[in-house]
């Protein structure tokens, strides 16, 4: 199943768009419905919540005054500290049973307020962010809700701040406009990104790219897309020995394709194999046939080059996942291209005229293959005497694992 993790700062419209998913198609888990229910008379979070705040939290029948907990918790980080310690707990445990119960097809939505706070974005397949500008939330809470704009300023700091919530977010909603605008938005993710990842995780099969090379200004967001994807796949599976940013997207201000590489560092190929499923669950489906890296000189056996290759499910962002063994010729190629690419200003300056070159001359090609063909020449000619040089002068040396 997809799993999508839903959050915004309060009176973002959150609800709004978690309600329109849900009429999409999407099974919602909603948070704050599970924050109430596992505090209802009579549950054990109830009795948590009293001894810890005292009885006079509770009204006469014995329910939670929520108004009375709320002015405590948020006049006071700690307490609303101790409050979280008892509810999230809970909530999490209840999500995940209804997690469970959900259909392997299914997109699942989990609207969770303080998805960002609680440090859940690596749970999902992707995190949904619904934006809007501070003084629109406050004007809404207090045209809306009655609150006044000190309570609702309030409500806005104790949340993570805007800035924390654009980092942690794979697609950002921008609500700052009409109810039309984003459903609009809304269902134009659904048809053109959701659906199709949902069906690619389903049957394990890597989205598909359209089109030859084609170049793009470096972008300075690639290095926290990559640590976002990263975190997932390192939650995923935990034999991994490390996951690292590889390929011109990790190269400060290098032009690229867009794609995002990453190398999985593994102890063996059987434990590459024992991974390939958890990875296909996270969003990364095995590539078959695509096993081997190009043998360089002084190592042309080739069973030392390979490795195991996956790729995204996901529409809306190519990613090439290059699974190999600490310490095999191709492992510590690409950790030592990379870094010799960031240090040396005529290493990137040549790479990216050949890039260049190579592009124009496949601009025609449906797939990007005869060009990254094409450019193993340059890899094994030009690149690697001067990357070694560098190596030597620097000492440069890749990472060791103990065993």
């Amino acid at each position: 199943m997809l799993k999508i993790g839903l959050t915004g700062g309060i009176a973002s419209g959150k609800s709004l768009v978690a309600a329109r998913l849900n009429e999409l198609g999407a099974i919602l888990i909603d948070a704050d419905v599970i924050a109430r229910e596992v505090v209802e008379r009579g549950t054990e979070g109830l009795q948590r919540v009293a001894e810890a705040f005292g009885h006079e939290v509770l009204d006469p029948a014995g329910r939670l005054d929520r108004a009375r907990l709320g002015g405590i918790v948020f006049a006071d980080p700690a307490r609303r500290e101790v409050l979280n310690g008892i509810v999230h707990p809970l909530v999490r445990a209840r999500a995940a049973e209804l997690m469970r119960a959900a259909s392997p097809g299914s997109v699942v939505v989990q609207d969770i307020p303080l998805l960002v706070e609680t440090g859940q974005g690596s749970s999902f397949h992707l995190v949904l962010v619904v934006d809007a500008p501070e003084e629109l939330r406050v004007q809404r809470m207090t045209s809306l809700r009655g609150m006044s704009e000190a309570e609702a300023r309030s409500r806005i700091a104790a949340q993570a701040s805007r800035e924390e919530r654009l980092a942690a977010a794979d697609v950002v909603l921008d609500n700052a406009g009409s109810r039309g605008e984003i459903v609009a938005q809304v269902d134009a993710l659904w048809e053109e990104r959701l659906l199709p990842f949902a069906r690619n995780l389903a049957t394990r099969t890597r989205a598909a790219r359209q089109g030859g090379a084609r170049m793009v200004p470096s972008d300075p967001a690639w290095p926290a897309i990559a640590e976002r994807l990263a975190a997932r796949i390192r939650k995923a599976v935990p034999e991994l020995l490390a996951v690292d940013h590889i390929g011109s997207t990790s190269v400060p201000g290098l032009p690229a394709k867009g794609v995002i590489d990453l190398q999985l560092t593994v102890d063996s190929l059987a434990t590459a194999d024992r991974v390939a499923d958890a990875l296909g669950d996270a969003g990364f489906p095995l590539v078959p046939g695509a096993g081997r890296d190009t043998a360089k000189p002084g190592f042309e056996d080739p069973a030392l080059w390979l490795k195991r290759f996956h790729a995204s499910a996901d529409p809306g962002q190519p990613v090439n996942v290059h699974v190999r063994v600490a310490g095999s010729p191709g492992w510590r190629y690409a950790l030592l291209f990379r870094d010799w690419l960031r240090a040396d200003p005529s290493g990137r300056a040549a790479y990216l005229a050949e890039k260049e070159k190579l592009a124009e001359r496949f601009a025609g090609d449906a797939s990007t293959a005869r060009y990254a063909e094409a450019k193993e020449p340059w890899f094994t000619e030009h690149a690697l005497p001067l990357m070694e040089a560098w190596a030597d002068s620097s000492g440069w040396q890749p990472p060791s694992y103990s065993s």
